[in-house]
């Protein structure tokens, strides 16, 4: 299996909330790494935290770039968020970068960098509060 596979196996498992699938690519002593330095070494933890945060998230991973060394590989996928907030407000089109370490067919760290704080996204209490930009269906 291909690096960039590896991440996509590990997003959309993640994504849709299996997470022992998602769990599956991830070496035991994995780095996961989000905006403001929080660090993760476990799904479950990862997965508490951010249900404090929103009901759900996913990402449309519009783009894949991997480099690959002897020993691992570098995989950047870069799309847009979307999901629903903990107020239920409905959010898309946030960008996001996720950087990776892959190495023997396991995720060994992840990197985070995503617009989230900066849309404002997370404290709308309904629609009308986000920019149209960042509702479904708005121009991105």
């Amino acid at each position: 299996m291909r690096p960039w596979e590896v991440v996509e196996e590990f997003l959309a498992a993640y994504g849709a909330g299996r997470l022992a699938d998602a769990a599956r690519r991830l070496h035991p002593d994995v780095r996961m790494i989000f905006p403001g330095g929080r660090e993760y070494t476990d799904l479950a933890r990862l997965a508490a935290v951010s249900a404090t945060r929103y009901r759900c998230v996913d990402k449309h991973r519009d783009h894949y770039d991997s480099v690959e060394g002897p020993d691992s590989a570098v995989v950047y996928s870069t799309g847009r968020l979307h999901g629903e907030n903990r107020h239920g407000v409905a959010f898309d089109h946030v960008r996001y970068v996720d950087r990776f370490v892959v190495r023997d067919g396991l995720i060994v760290e992840q990197r985070v960098w995503n617009d989230l704080a900066e849309t404002g996204v997370l404290d709308a209490r309904t629609a009308a509060e986000l920019d149209e930009r960042w509702r479904p269906g708005g121009a991105a």
